[in-house]
């Protein structure tokens, strides 16, 4: 025993001798235990009961000073997390509990991966990233005992032994979740459509620009397809914002389901979607995609009670053979998709989309022109209107007249309103155009009026863009303004504006006809309507389309439908007048079936207003 002791307090006077022969204060006894423990490793019998003492009090003072450790951590708001170098946690304050909902006892001496997000990378490679480096910080997902996974702000730090060896990792979380939401949302609002939830114009480009990026350097092939619903604009203007609303998002959801999850689908404006397809292997693909879309557009929208039916114009360019950057690709594919919306139905062949060729610059360029040719026109005073005299069968007489705008441009002379009112339309320019016709035609029937002309009823056409709840106003105004009575107006509109009828449209339209308006339906048979229309809206007059008009009386088909249409009007107890009437065999068969009215070069072409006045003075009539 004494030779024990003795080995014992050499050990210890050994470990004095090796500190220059005196201890640090509060270091003698961590120094001696560590002493006894080293030599105990080698032989524990060396252990007496003085070293088993000197041990238990190194301990007691080791854990009273963890205690202390806890305790301050436990006041510490964020949440620290001690691991050893593999991610086993040693470590857990109150604050990871309040976090994580975790007690000590369940976390300590488990890995940290039980608290990742299934999406987060491997705890090895976080940790090689910041063993050497230390002092990082990150923002990670993380996953909660109740389950729901919550952004954290985590800053990692190294400890390291008395060596200068790593011995561990702490980890300081704070819940970030409620910024990151709104980061989130301020992103959603900077690169989303807030209505349809696609891509912006601002995402659409980030990520193109990308594609291209790679399909430079992969030599890779890509498309543009440049969208643009056809019949939008009535359906937005007669049913109302809400229910076009509706439509593009019912339109976008079409898109996204109908195409591959790596295309790009956004919506820049308007009824404008444009969708990039990104590593395609022929250019034959795009134009399959297109027909895609365009034949799951065949089925109607079924939206708020209504069935909505809207065609599509697609534009398509491609890279890299019509440029390699997003912007020039875009406006390709615009350009193509105007193209595609302007060909001619039983001229050109028309599938609802067009590929961009270079010819179609010129084409843009010509367009671009007409439009600011007429917004000039607006201001110089460019228009003028025409009007083609509707004449009755029974008598041969002048009974009113279509005012028709004509365009006098200073350098082209007179311009065709089949080149200028389709680009009116499609700029909003159709606006003014048609407010400057209203009040011009209201002007000129006054003028009329004081000369002593008798009085005859001028009708105008309404535009789609025109047919919302202030138009009855509108017209009043004008009439009102001029001083001429309601019956000295017609208004024209398209079937195209009845097919999206709604209460709305009927009871605009039921004021307009107790103001003392007439209304006509245009080119009736040619558009989508059913005969209910004829029912339920206050039609007065039924205009017989000139291309059922024009094969008569040779062609029995046509000769069947206009007097079909005359026939079912005079049982509704509707006026009928045709159009287009060039011969006097036309002018005979319609008279035969019991036609009220003929307008036409056979009697006459639109003409300007003083010319009207004369042939109306002169008291021209058909031949009888």
């Amino acid at each position: 025993m004494h030779g024990a002791e003795h080995r014992v307090d050499n050990v210890g006077r050994d470990n004095r001798e090796n500190h220059g022969g005196h201890d640090e204060p509060g270091n003698h006894a961590k120094t001696e235990a560590e002493a006894f423990c080293h030599a105990a490793l080698n032989n524990p019998a060396v252990l007496d009961a003085a070293a088993v003492r000197v041990l238990a009090k190194y301990c007691h003072d080791a854990h009273r000073n963890l205690r202390r450790q806890s305790l301050i951590l436990d006041r510490i708001r964020e949440s620290v997390i001690t691991m050893d170098t593999a991610g086993f946690i040693t470590g857990w304050n109150r604050g990871a509990e309040q976090l994580f909902g975790y007690s000590a006892e369940e976390a300590i001496g488990r890995n940290i991966l039980f608290l990742y997000d299934e999406d987060e990378r491997d705890f090895s490679e976080i940790a090689d990233a910041f063993l050497e480096h230390g002092g990082r910080e990150l923002e990670v997902r993380r996953r909660k005992k109740s389950g729901e996974v919550f952004w954290a702000s985590l800053l990692l730090s190294v400890t390291h032994d008395e060596d200068g060896e790593l011995a561990g990792i702490i980890g300081y979380f704070n819940d970030i979740t409620e910024r990151k939401q709104t980061e989130e949302r301020i992103h959603a609002l900077a690169y989303h459509d807030p209505l349809t939830g696609l891509a912006n114009r601002a995402l659409l480009f980030k990520l193109v620009d990308q594609g291209l990026a790679v399909g430079r350097r992969n030599d890779m092939s890509g498309a543009l397809l440049f969208i643009d619903l056809n019949r939008f604009k009535p359906i937005n203007d007669t049913l109302g914002h809400t229910i076009g609303d509706q439509l593009l998002v019912e339109f976008g959801r079409l898109l996204s389901v109908t195409l591959r999850s790596e295309d790009v689908v956004a919506r820049i404006g308007g009824d404008e979607f444009v969708i990039c397809l990104f590593d395609i292997a022929r250019s034959e693909h795009a134009g399959l995609v297109a027909q895609k879309i365009l034949a799951a557009l065949e089925t109607p929208f079924q939206i708020a009670g209504h069935e909505l039916r809207v065609g599509a114009a697609i534009g398509i360019s491609l890279f890299p053979r019509d440029g390699n950057k997003t912007e020039t690709l875009l406006a390709a594919a615009d350009i193509a998709m105007y193209r595609a919306k302007n060909i001619t139905p039983g001229v050109e062949e028309n599938e609802g989309y067009v590929y961009y060729a270079e010819d179609m610059n010129q084409r843009a360029a010509e367009r671009l022109k007409i439009e600011a040719g007429l917004r000039h026109a607006l201001e110089r005073d460019e228009l003028l209107l025409f009007y083609q005299p509707k004449v009755a069968i029974v008598d041969g007489r002048i009974v009113g007249a279509e005012a028709l705008v004509r365009w006098r441009h200073p350098e082209r002379g007179m311009v065709s309103p089949g080149e200028f009112i389709p680009v009116a339309e499609e700029t909003g320019l159709i606006l003014q155009i048609s407010d400057w016709v209203l009040n011009e035609a209201c002007a000129q029937s006054r003028r009329w009026r004081d000369g002593g002309l008798a009085p005859l009823c001028i009708s105008i056409n309404l535009s789609a863009r025109e047919f919302n709840p202030k138009l009855p106003a509108r017209i009043g105004a004008a009439l009102a303004r001029h001083g001429i009575p309601p019956t000295a107006l017609d208004l024209e509109i398209t079937e195209g504006m009845l097919m999206n009828s709604s209460e709305e449209v009927i009871a605009m339209m039921a004021e307009l006809s107790a103001m003392g308006l007439t209304l006509s339906l245009d080119d009736f048979g040619t558009g989508y309507s059913s005969l209910s229309y004829l029912r339920r809206f206050p039609i007065d007059t039924l205009k017989i389309d000139r291309s059922f008009v024009i094969d008569i009386p040779h062609d029995e088909s046509a000769g069947a439908i206009a007097s079909a249409i005359v026939s079912m009007s005079k049982r509704l107890k509707h006026r009928v007048i045709a159009e287009g009437v060039e011969t006097i065999e036309q002018l005979e068969f319609l008279g035969a079936h019991g036609c009220d009215e003929i307008q036409g070069y056979y009697f006459s072409p639109p003409v300007p207003p003083e010319k009207f006045e004369a042939m109306v003075r002169e008291d021209k009539r058909l031949p009888v």
